[in-house]
């Protein structure tokens, strides 16, 4: 018996060995299938996590107090379950330029005259000294500036005294006196060659306006060596297509987004006998001829300045909260900045006031369309001097800069056409900015 029970004790020990031999060879196979069929399922069915944390809109907060943070409702909306699909709408041009006139008594705006400053002398107070392309304008400058009146202010291109380097943006003679002779522009510019070269589509421009009207790009040097590399290099007469290429060398801003802003919102600086300008930001192309977008979105609408409603959002607070959240710009600089229009006045968008001055609070700036009036002069230099003093995102300061003008001059109205973004998705093609595996559009 005693040997009888020592065996089965044996044989009960053998078999769980032979069982744990075999559980630590397969059990990885049975996680391992485990695992598989739930990543299948979750890919299939889909799987809904609520995270706590977002739910109360902890997100970077920057310099908002807590009361500031709910005021501004910074609680993360849903996810779309799908990306909407944003597609252009008709725009209804007149079939030619022939013929076309600009109508009698459209430049009867609102008359002032405006000067700017060119040259700041260094204040007796200040023994550091540093000229600026956007000068040092002081807060009582700036209110003032805003007055739709006779006035001299700053506008960019502020130089300092003599024997000061160039505060910069500076542009060979010879493309200056072209410059001169533009009476309708159409410009873009690429800096730090962070976009492709994008030709304006020849079929669709009328022989007429390709004499009359001028086609600019400006370039940085860094951006016409990388374009000559890829094989488009200027002719004889400074042409890549239909571009006229003029350089800009010593950029005034380690931010090449705020240097675009220069040519983006001082055309009437840049181009001083020019009656119209057209900007279109480098990722898109052209695809209208820049007469007719002219009769549509000014002569037609009896505006001096046009610009589209942003694409998805039409609120400050909702533009805020994006940025930061895209990481666009650092988060206390824009938070610096709107707390600052907040003080001032900025209110939210309120899409069902029927007496709402625009139709959206943000725009898409990248096509605007304006007449050279006092008006529209003053507006570009008042929204360039925010952008100079504040964040490059020139759609945080939009609303406010249109808003505080209307605002300060009640009587004198200011022209302002916002039309839908579908309209400016039909006359101008959208592409990606330039990355490292990209490559350059075939010449068109």
């Amino acid at each position: 018996m005693a040997f009888y029970r020592l065996g089965g004790e044996w044989s009960r020990s053998r078999r769980w060995r032979r069982f744990a031999r075999v559980w630590m060879q397969r059990c990885p196979l049975w996680i391992f299938s485990l695992c598989l069929l739930s990543l299948i399922y979750f890919s299939f069915f889909g799987i809904k996590v609520q995270f706590h944390g977002l739910r109360h809109g902890q997100v970077n907060q920057g310099i908002f107090s807590s009361n500031e943070i709910g005021e501004l409702e910074f609680s993360r909306p849903p996810r779309a379950k799908s990306r909407k699909h944003h597609v252009p709408c008709e725009v209804r041009f007149l079939e030619s330029v022939d013929d076309l006139v600009e109508p009698e008594n459209y430049m009867k705006f609102v008359q002032f005259s405006l000067t700017y400053i060119t040259k700041e002398e260094i204040p007796d107070e200040n023994n550091i000294f540093k000229p600026q392309f956007g000068g040092h304008q002081t807060l009582k400058q700036r209110e003032n500036s805003y007055y739709a009146r006779n006035q001299t202010l700053h506008c960019g291109f502020v130089k300092g005294p003599e024997g000061f380097p160039s505060t910069g943006f500076d542009l060979h003679e010879k493309d200056k006196e072209y410059m001169a002779t533009c009476k309708v522009v159409v410009s873009s510019c690429i800096f730090g060659s962070s976009d492709f070269l994008r030709r304006p589509t020849k079929s669709k421009i009328h022989t007429y306006s390709k004499k009359n009207v001028c086609l600019v790009m400006f370039l940085d040097e860094l951006t016409l060596a990388k374009l000559s590399s890829e094989g488009q290099i200027p002719d004889d007469n400074g042409y890549i297509g239909l571009w006229r290429i003029i350089v800009v060398k010593n950029l005034p801003y380690a931010d090449m987004r705020k240097t675009g802003k220069i040519p983006k919102f001082l055309s009437h600086r840049l181009f001083q006998s020019a009656r119209y300008s057209i900007w279109i930001d480098s990722k898109m192309r052209l695809q209208a001829d820049p007469l007719l977008i002219l009769e549509y979105f000014l002569w037609r609408k009896r505006s001096e300045y046009a610009i589209s409603n942003h694409y998805d959002r039409h609120c400050v607070w909702e533009e805020v909260l994006q940025n930061k959240r895209l990481n666009k710009y650092n988060h206390s600089a824009i938070d610096e900045q709107f707390r600052f229009y907040q003080s001032d006045g900025l209110m939210k968008f309120n899409e069902s006031d029927p007496s709402s001055p625009l139709p959206s609070y943000v725009p898409e700036g990248s096509f605007i369309v304006r007449a050279h009036t006092p008006m529209s002069n003053l507006f570009s230099c008042l929204w360039f001097n925010e952008v100079n003093q504040f964040t490059s995102r020139d759609q945080l300061s939009f609303a406010y800069t249109f808003l505080k003008l209307r605002r300060m001059n009640p009587g004198k109205s200011f022209f302002l056409n916002m039309f839908k973004d579908c309209e400016r998705r039909a006359i101008a093609k959208l592409f990606h900015h330039r990355t490292e595996d990209s490559h350059p559009p075939p010449a068109s």
